[in-house]
C-alpha cells in the first residue's frame, strides 16, 4: 500500500520548514509574509503529488472542520434532495462539504448520526427535525454549536428555524376546490403531532368548518411509508367507504402517489370522478395524464435562508443564529386533475 504523504514529507522535499507549507496550504502566505515564489513552489509541488490534507487533523489546528452536518428525513424523497442539491451547491462554493443523512424521522437513528457528526467535529447542523430530538438539539446550542431546523421545529427551543406556511398552503388548496363547487372533500394524512403536519391538518379543519362542510379524514401511520402498497390499500379502503367524496387533498408527496394508484385501482376516472390535489410538487406531476395539481413549495428559498442563516455564523462574527421562525410562502400550482368546473353560473 502506497504511503499516505503528510506536511513534514513535503517540507523534506522542498527543504523547507513544515510551518511553512502548513501556512500556504492554510491560504496564510501572505499573513506570515512567504515570499509568492515560494508559495507557488509549494503549491505547484502540493498538486503534483495529489496531496490531500486530514481534515480532522487541519480542524484540530484551526477550530475548523469546513463541514456542515444535514439531517434529513429522507434523501431520497424529491423535496429534500432537491434542497440538499442547493445547499450542497452553495456550500461548496464557500469551500464547505456537507456530509448528509436520512433518519426515516427516527430518533434513534437521527441521535446516532448527530453524534457521528458531532465526533467529525463539523461546524454546523440543518436538521429536520423527527419526534423527540428536543434534548439533543438544546445540547448543540448549549455547546456554541449553530443549528438550523427546517420544515419542522420544536416550538419550546430557541432555534432558527426555515418554514413554510402549511396552513395557507392546504387552506388555498381547499379554497381552489370549494370555488369549483366541491363539498365533499377528503383529507388524507399522516399520524402525526409534528409541526408542519399539525398545520396542514388545521388548515384543512379550517376550510371546513369555514364552508360548513363535511370532514372526512384518513390519517396513516408514519411506519407504513416504506410499503406504498399498503398505503395504497389503505386509501383505497377510505375512498371506498366514503362513495360521497368528489376531491381529495393529499399532505405529502408519497401520499399522492400511492393515492393515486388507490384511485386507478378503484377505476375512477380523474378529475372527473375525483378531483386531486397533493402538498409539495413532484417532478413527474406536470408528466401525468391528466397532471397533478399541487401545492408547492419554494425551495430555492428554503435552501438560500437555511444557508444564509447558517453562514451568518460560520462566517461572521455571530455565534449562533437568533431564536426566529423564517416563514415562506407556497403556491398552488393549478393543472388539470383539479379543473373540472362545476359551477353553475
Amino acid at each position: 500500500m502506497k504511503k499516505k504523504v503528510s506536511i513534514h514529507d513535503i517540507a523534506k522535499q522542498l527543504n523547507v520548514s513544515a510551518a511553512t507549507v502548513s501556512f500556504v496550504l492554510n491560504g496564510k502566505a501572505t499573513e506570515k509574509r512567504i515570499s509568492g515564489e515560494m508559495e507557488q513552489r509549494i503549491l505547484k509541488h502540493v498538486k503534483q503529488l495529489g496531496y490531500r490534507p486530514n481534515r480532522v487533523a487541519k480542524s484540530l489546528r484551526t477550530g475548523k472542520s469546513k463541514i456542515i452536518g444535514m439531517l434529513v428525513e429522507g434523501i431520497a424523497d424529491p423535496f429534500f434532495s432537491a434542497i440538499a442539491r442547493n445547499v450542497e451547491e452553495q456550500a461548496y462554493k464557500l469551500d464547505y462539504k456537507i456530509f448528509y443523512a436520512s433518519t426515516e424521522n427516527e430518533t434513534r437513528i437521527a441521535k446516532d448520526i448527530l453524534g457521528a457528526f458531532r465526533d467529525t467535529q463539523v461546524d454546523g447542523y440543518i436538521i429536520v427535525p423527527p419526534p423527540g430530538l428536543e434534548e439533543e438539539i438544546q445540547g448543540l446550542i448549549d455547546d456554541n454549536l449553530p443549528v438550523v431546523l427546517f420544515d419542522r421545529y420544536f416550538p419550546g427551543l430557541a432555534t432558527c428555524n426555515i418554514i413554510v406556511d402549511n396552513f395557507d398552503g392546504v387552506y388555498q388548496a381547499m379554497r381552489h376546490f370549494v370555488k369549483h363547487d366541491y363539498k365533499n372533500i377528503g383529507f388524507v394524512t399522516i399520524h402525526s403531532t409534528q409541526t408542519q403536519m399539525r398545520d396542514r391538518s388545521s388548515g384543512y379543519y379550517h376550510a371546513v368548518n369555514e364552508k360548513g362542510l363535511t370532514p372526512y379524514v384518513k390519517m396513516i401511520g408514519f411506519d407504513l411509508k416504506p410499503d406504498q402498497e399498503k398505503i395504497t390499500a389503505e386509501i383505497k379502503q377510505f375512498l371506498q367507504d366514503n362513495p360521497k367524496i368528489e376531491a381529495v387533498l393529499f399532505a405529502t408527496n408519497y401520499l399522492a402517489i400511492s393515492g393515486l394508484e388507490a384511485i386507478k385501482q378503484l377505476g375512477l376516472s380523474i378529475p372527473n370522478d375525483i378531483a386531486v390535489i397533493g402538498f409539495d410538487d413532484n417532478t413527474h406531476f406536470s408528466l401525468f395524464s391528466p397532471s397533478i395539481t399541487a401545492v408547492a413549495q419554494p425551495i430555492r428559498e428554503i435552501s438560500d435562508q437555511v444557508m444564509q442563516q447558517l453562514m451568518a455564523c460560520l462566517t461572521g462574527n455571530e455565534k449562533l443564529p437568533g431564536k426566529k421562525t423564517i416563514v415562506l410562502q407556497t403556491k398552488l400550482i393549478i393543472r388539470e386533475s383539479s379543473q373540472v368546473n362545476k359551477l353553475t353560473s
